[in-house]
């Protein structure tokens, strides 16, 4: 006879053990969370920690606030360390409409609790000492947020949520998923059968090829993104906080400091498609090979913004596979005509909001409704007939824009 169980999780990144997390916390501890390979192989293990209350969407905000408290509650409970940095983040404005679009935001972080507001350029001086203010206008700032270590926040989760009673397997690879009659959902794997009564899709981009037999078209395609870590800044000596993370429309990049260097996340003009056919089977803990040419007009930007970029060494370039969908927002929520199937997967912030949205997902598979409204992530938003090939386009100039307000 297969084995049963009340829900499983696929995909043991940030996010699948977040879902995890929350179901048990709501008392759903008949739960197995499956992965082919090991905790954070998938795109978590590369990724860069940021967990700032202003994202590329304020219309997600919520996931991102909920992320950093379900972190340091999992690592109180687990006694995992999540390497919490609380330096605080700034987005810069670099034109009039950001500025005032930054202040219209205010009675929505007010009403979330979050201390936030616009502050002048001078203070964005004081906050982060490296950066010229030349074209900046004035900044977002939220003091309270920052950045975790990645491995360190997903096993925390994973760990309080099997303190709690849900199980975990790694190294058992997901080989297909088929809806009975019955309404129950048999998960096959390479080692047996599971028959559960839900089924959590966690796994990033490889989401589109698990679900792809059962009629399923997934707009979820993965694109280079580059991140450059730098050797000690030595003008740092001289700073007595760390520096806060920024967010620059301008080059368009994140910024933080890392240890005494600096680690910025380019968002390319020109992004580069990875495996669009289907992910390679041997792909894990892997990174592409850099390709330093279409970073070469961002990394002048870059050093018109933090001027001692031009003579730091570069310590390495990471270039990653990173998620992402048409619009920029995850796939968070059931899919339509298959009951007990839910996705939660196509996170480009994986871990800025991946906290606040197993959350938001286990409450509403516990509950049978969302916890608020947020029709932004919805899987049905997108049509069954979106062509590959627009889908792609789509992502392209999505991730293109880096952090510019024009689409809101």
């Amino acid at each position: 006879m297969p084995e049963h169980t009340r829900i499983i999780v696929i995909g043991g990144g940030i996010v699948g053990c977040s879902v995890l997390y929350s179901l048990a916390k709501l008392g759903w501890t008949d739960s197995i969370l499956i992965e082919k390979r090991n905790l954070t192989s998938g795109s978590t293990w590369h990724a860069a920690g940021n967990c700032t209350f202003f994202g590329h969407y304020p219309s997600i905000t919520r996931l991102f606030v909920n992320s950093v408290s379900s972190y340091l509650q999992a690592e109180s409970e687990s006694g995992q360390s999540i390497d919490f940095h609380s330096t605080g983040s700034l987005r810069l404005a670099t034109n009039e409409k950001e500025l005032a679009y930054y202040r219209s935001l205010e009675p929505l972080y007010d009403q979330l609790g979050v201390n936030y507001r616009v502050v002048p350029p001078t203070t964005v001086s004081e906050l982060f000492p490296l950066l010229s203010t030349e074209g900046v206008l004035g900044a977002a700032h939220t003091p309270d947020d920052g950045h975790v270590d990645a491995f360190g926040a997903t096993h925390a989760l994973a760990k309080a949520a099997k303190i709690r009673g849900a199980e975990i397997r790694l190294n058992c690879e997901v080989k297909n998923l088929d809806l009975l009659q019955n309404g129950s959902w048999v998960v096959h794997t390479e080692v047996d059968d599971i028959v559960t009564e839900h089924v959590v899709v966690a796994t990033s981009f490889w989401a589109r090829e698990l679900v792809q037999h059962l009629g399923l078209n997934l707009p979820v395609f993965a694109l280079e993104h580059h991140e450059i870590v730098t050797d000690k800044v030595n003008s740092l000596e001289n700073v007595e906080f760390e520096l806060p993370s920024i967010r620059d429309p301008y080059v368009p990049c994140n910024i933080r400091q890392e240890g005494q260097g600096l680690l910025c996340g380019i968002y390319e003009s020109e992004p580069i498609p990875w495996a669009t056919d289907g992910i390679p089977p041997e792909f894990a803990e892997d990174l592409l090979p850099t390709n330093t040419s279409i970073l070469d007009q961002h990394m002048t930007k870059l050093i018109k913004r933090i001027p001692v970029f031009e003579n730091l060494g570069i310590k390495t370039i990471f270039n990653g596979p990173i998620c992402y969908t048409p619009d920029g927002l995850p796939l968070l929520g059931p899919v339509d005509h298959f009951p007990g199937l839910w996705l939660a997967t196509g996170f480009a912030i994986g871990i800025g909001t991946g906290g606040g949205s197993g959350e938001f997902l286990a409450n509403w598979i516990v509950n049978g409704h969302p916890p608020y409204e947020l029709p932004f992530v919805h899987p049905s938003r997108f049509s069954k007939n979106l062509s590959k090939a627009k889908a792609i386009d789509m992502i392209i100039e999505t991730y293109a824009r880096g952090y510019s307000i024009d689409h809101f």
